[in-house]
Formats: structure tokens, C-alpha cells, sequence
């Protein structure tokens, strides 16, 4: 009798997808509240085209600069931790023997099974260290080129997401009319964002682009209202 394959469909979020969201979501966010909130100020869409791509500009930077840091100090934290096992289980073997049965013991392996595997486990230094690094500590061998990556990942996203609420601006030059375009277009994006962010982190695609749109809003709106009281 034939049978259906079992096949299973899991999303893991990869750093790239993460460097995006973080990207994106700020780029849509910062310069729209900006825009918004010099359109109550000023009266030349010029202006605001300036200060939006200078922003721009410095939040890609700032971003990916992050990004990047954020990379090299998970890299350099994985390298001193696993530094550091490889003297612990020189210096305390069986301490570090017995961490690796409590592994196995939490994950219901009888006692009379655990010793030679334990024994398998630490017949080998680089394999021994390999699984402490991943199964007590939680740490998985980071990409080498992961900060170069992530910086540019990040940077581009932000740039991508800047100039959506900045496009009406540099098409209209009524301050009113764009104003309302860079509303309409940016709300639109920002529940695209938040749909698709929803369908990639296993969240209700629907609430993912409210909130989205819900938390871009009110930046916006707040901006827009400081500087028609400061103006």
C-alpha cells in the first residue's frame, strides 16, 4: 500500500532574514517620522529630500556599523568561550565528563548507556569541545564573513525601507499633496513589511502588519505633531 511521504516544513529565521527585519524596519520607521515631522515645519519638499537622505544616509551607516559590531562580538565571544573549554577539559576532565552525562541524562538516556557514549565523546578533544560548545553552552560556529555580511545586509535594508517615504517628495513638489502620498505609500509598505515579517516568523500575517503600521503611525504622527507646536 502506498504511503505519503512524511515531509516536514520549518522555518528557521536565518541571519540574513534577521538583518533584514532590523534594517527595514527602522529604515521605514526613522525617515518617515523625519519627513513627517518637517513637513509641519518647513515649506519646501526640498528640504525635507535633503534632511531625509541625509538621514538616510548616516542611519545605513549607524545601522550597519552596528550590524557589523554586533557580528565581530559574537565571532570573538564564540573563539574565547571555546579557548576556554579546551582548558577546562585539560585542567578538569572529569568535572567536564560529567557536564557531558547530565546532557544525556536530561534527555532521558539510562545510565548504563551513557558511559560509553560520555567515553566516545571525550576520546577526541576537537569533538568533545564541539559538543560542550553547542549542547551546554548553546553556541553554534559563527560565518566567518557573517560582520561583512550583516553590515551591508543591514545598511542596504535601511536605505531600501528610507526612501519609500521619502519618493513623494522628490516626485511632488506641494508639501500637502506629498505629505498625504508619503502616508498612504509608507502605511502600505509598512503593512507589507509586517505581513510578510508575520509569514516568516510564524506570527499571525494579518497582526504583524497592523502592528507594524500601528507603531510607524503613531512615530509619525508624534513627530508631526512636536514640530507643529515647536513651528
Amino acid at each position: 500500500m502506498p504511503t505519503t511521504p512524511h515531509l516536514e516544513k520549518h522555518f528557521t529565521a536565518t541571519a540574513t532574514i534577521r538583518d533584514i527585519v532590523i534594517g527595514m524596519s527602522d529604515g521605514l520607521t526613522v525617515p518617515f517620522a523625519l519627513a513627517a515631522g518637517l513637513s509641519g515645519a518647513v515649506s519646501e519638499t526640498s528640504l525635507v529630500v535633503t534632511a531625509g537622505l541625509a538621514e538616510v544616509a548616516a542611519g545605513a551607516i549607524a545601522m550597519g556599523l552596528g550590524g557589523y559590531l554586533a557580528a565581530r562580538t559574537d565571532a570573538e565571544h564564540y573563539v574565547s568561550e571555546r579557548r576556554r573549554e579546551f582548558r577546562e577539559i585539560e585542567e578538569l576532565p572529569h568535572q567536564e565528563r560529567e557536564e557531558v552525562a547530565d546532557v544525556f541524562r536530561g534527555y532521558g538516556l539510562a545510565e548504563q548507556h551513557i558511559g560509553p557514549v560520555v567515553a566516545a565523546i571525550s576520546d577526541k578533544p576537537e569533538r568533545w569541545v564541539d559538543f560542550m560548545m553547542r549542547f551546554e553552552l548553546g553556541l553554534e560556529a559563527p560565518d566567518a564573513s557573517r560582520a561583512r555580511t550583516s553590515a551591508l545586509t543591514i545598511g542596504l535594508s535601511y536605505i531600501a525601507g528610507g526612501l519609500i517615504p521619502l519618493a513623494p517628495y522628490m516626485m511632488v513638489s506641494h508639501m500637502a499633496t506629498a505629505l498625504v502620498w508619503s502616508v498612504v505609500v509608507t502605511l502600505i509598505a509598512l503593512f507589507i513589511f509586517g505581513y510578510v515579517k508575520g509569514k516568516f516568523t510564524g506570527l499571525v500575517p494579518l497582526r504583524g502588519g497592523l502592528q507594524t503600521i500601528l507603531i510607524g503611525g503613531l512615530a509619525a504622527a508624534a513627530a508631526f505633531a512636536i514640530a507643529r507646536a515647536v513651528g
